[in-house]
């Protein structure tokens, strides 16, 4: 859960990351919370840390743009 992803250096201002993180990946207490879920998807920073966890792909968009931040997927 807390494993840093080198992204694009390059890329500068307010720029996020969006990526889904399957379950088996995440800590026991963290699968507990959402048992029905096959996956969250994650907001990182541009240094790779993660910023937030969310349940679905739009959420993890609206929560970005919210904060005024451009999200970019990460596949």
């Amino acid at each position: 859960m807390n494993e840093k992803f080198e992204f694009n250096t390059e890329a500068t201002g307010n720029i996020v990351y969006i990526r889904r993180v399957e379950m088996q990946s995440l800590p026991e207490d963290v699968r507990r919370q959402v048992p029905d879920a096959d996956a969250l998807y994650a907001v990182h920073g541009i240094d790779g840390e993660r910023l937030a966890l969310v349940k679905d792909r739009d959420m993890a968009f609206m929560l970005a743009r919210q904060n005024e931040l451009e999200p970019v997927s990460v596949h």
